[in-house]
This record gives structure tokens, sequence and C-alpha cells, in this order.
């Protein structure tokens, strides 16, 4: 993806806003974002217009910490307005302290700030153009396919999974194992969805210093390796007891890398050359370092998938655009919102999702 086709894109900034979003999940947790948005001019007084007449570009900070949030809505973020290029926004960006109320819990969270800048940014820059990515990139969009990400509980069991199947009855899946999992429940798992509608095991082995943090365990990983034997394995945890586990070359075409990853140096710093990558936009921080990644997995024919964050605005749409732009037949963990709430509701859409009709920006 050639980044040079939105580098010079020109934007003016004449207002930023945040907008504080939050909502519960089916992970147990409450979810907090900030959606960004760039207002500026609109081309020629018409384009897609705002009531004052302006036009605005959006973008969502995923950062996990909700007093990182809360602490961006008491200072704001530094002065951003004036006129740039896409790239030289994304300079301006990396010279600025995106977190002016103190420094986040984890270094990570400045990359995801700064996406969540760049993408609105982006977007701004295109509906000025009076364009929209796929055009700016000569790309066509396809129908995207997605999987449901969900756990399955502690003590774990399928009713999450037997719901969701009741409501949409193709529904294809990406699953957390951890060491409470066993062989009665990969067999229910077998007997409810089938283990080939299970397209990604994230094992969660590569976090460090979070909630989710998974330690090795080779049973586990000799468990779901043999009895899901056509699934994506995501972020083992490498050890001496783990390691001789992935020493089959079949089993290391099936390996994923999630975590680990924030650019193209990252992958070159992988144990092997990956036959899969999972593509999290905010963990690159910036459009160039973005593109350039998905620009060397296709080219070394890395197979890559969109990676969702519980997006609770306009990042979710942002990442379904990538995918479809990028990868729209891989197991997409980019499902609408929907799959996340702690209810399985009714009228949930199906796999794959239509390109919307018309579109403006970086959007979906």
């Amino acid at each position: 993806m050639d980044y040079d086709r939105i580098a010079d894109l020109s934007l003016t900034i004449d207002r930023i806003g945040t907008e504080r979003l939050e909502r519960e999940t089916s992970s147990d947790f409450t979810r907090v974002t900030t959606e960004f948005a760039l207002s500026g001019p609109a081309p020629n007084g018409d384009g897609d217009r705002d009531d004052d007449g302006t036009v605005t570009g959006r973008g969502e900070d995923v950062t996990y910490e909700t007093a990182d949030h809360d602490r961006l809505a008491e200072t704001g973020l530094p002065d951003l307005t004036g006129d740039y290029t896409v790239d030289s926004f994304s300079e301006r960006l990396a010279d600025v302290d995106l977190f002016p109320g103190g420094a986040p819990d984890r270094e990570v969270f400045r990359n995801y700030r700064r996406w969540g800048l760049e993408s609105a940014a982006l977007d701004l820059a295109l509906r000025q153009a009076e364009t929209d990515l796929a055009s700016a990139l000569d790309r066509s969009p396809d129908p995207v396919r997605f999987v449901a990400s969900t756990r399955l509980g502690e003590p774990p069991t399928t009713d999450r999974l037997e719901r969701l199947r009741e409501r949409v009855p193709d529904l294809e899946f990406k699953l957390d194992p951890i060491s409470a999992w066993d062989a009665g429940l990969v067999a229910a798992i077998d007997e409810t969805v089938g283990t080939d509608a299970v397209r990604i095991l994230d094992l969660k082995g590569r976090y460090e210093g979070t909630e989710v943090d998974a330690p090795a365990d080779s049973d586990l990983y000799e468990l779901v390796l043999d009895a899901f034997p056509n699934v994506v394995v995501e972020d083992p945890a490498l050890t001496d007891a783990t390691r001789p586990l992935f020493e089959d070359p079949d089993i290391r075409s099936r390996v994923s890398w999630d975590a680990p990853i924030h650019g193209l140096a990252d992958i070159e710093d992988l144990p092997w050359e990956p036959d899969w990558l999972n593509v999290k936009p905010s963990r690159f921080g910036s459009l160039e370092s973005l593109f350039e990644t998905i620009d060397y997995c296709e080219r070394r024919g890395i197979r890559m998938y969109g990676g969702g964050q519980f997006e609770l605005g306009v990042g979710r749409g942002q990442l379904q655009a990538l995918a479809s732009l990028c990868y729209p037949d891989s197991p997409n963990d980019v499902a609408p919102g929907a799959y996340n709430d702690p209810e399985v509701g009714d009228g949930l859409p199906a796999s794959p999702l239509d390109p919307p009709a018309t579109s403006g920006g970086f959007r979906w």
C-alpha cells in the first residue's frame, strides 16, 4: 500500500473536538474511548458539510486506561490547528506530547492516541479533497468477512457460542483459550459449532503487564494445536517447554503475531518469518508505519487480518474499511460493535459485510 498516494494530501484544521465514549462489553469491563473531530473548511463551500459550513474528519483513541481519557477531557490536546499535508501533520504529532495531563500507563498508548489523530486527519484530508480512501489508493472495496471474538468465561462454557449461533447460523469465531480448557470443553465446542468454525485461537502469550496476560502453558498449547488442526494460532509464548511444539513447519505456518507488532522492525525481529499477521492500526501509531507494513506483507506473501480493540465510535468502521481494501477474505476480527455487547441481541449482521453504497473520506 503506497503511502505516497496520501502523504501529500493537504488539510486545514480550524477546530479540534473530543467526545468521551463509554460502553459495557461482553468481556466484563467498561470500555472508554475518545473520538476526535478535526474540522476545517469544506471544499469550495460544498462537499460533506457540517451545519456551520465546515467539514469534519474523525478518528478514535483506543487507549485502554479510563484515567487517560478522563485526563484528556480535562486538559485537552495541544494546539494542532493549521495548514498541513497528511505527512507534515504526522511529523507535527511526533514532536508534541499528546498526554499533557501525565504520562500514560503504557508507552504503546502514545501510538494509540497518535493513530486516533492521524486517522482523523486522513479522513479530513480526503473529505477536503472530495475523495475517499479507496479512490486515493486506486483500490476497490470488497465485502469483508469477519469472525466474532468472544471469551468463554470462567469456568469456560459454550453458552455464548450457542446464543450467537442461534442468531447467526454460519458465524465463525476467534476464541481466547485459557488453562481451564480441557478435552471436555473442546468436545463441547465441536458439538456446538464445529472446530472448523473456529478460525483463530488467541493464546495471548505475548502480552506483558496487562489484565489479559496469559503465561505459557504447554499442555494447553498441545491440546488446541491437536484439536483445531486448521486454526490460526495467535501470539504463543515461546519457552523451553513450548518451543518444541512449534518446530514443525506446518505448525509454524499457522502462527500469527499481534501484541509484539508495532512496525516493520518488529516483524523482522520475530523468531521466524511469519505466514500470518494481525494488523491493529493503533499499534503502529502513524499512517506511514501502517502502510509500509501492509506493503511489506503484500510483497512477501504474509497473510493479514484486521484486529479490533473494542472500538466504540468511528474506529471500528475504519478497521473495516482497511480490511475491505487489503485483506477482505481473511478471518477479520472486525465484527460490528453489537457483537461486543454483554447480551447477545437480535438482528446481528452476518458475514460478509458489504461496502457502503456511498462513502467519503476514511470511513465505512
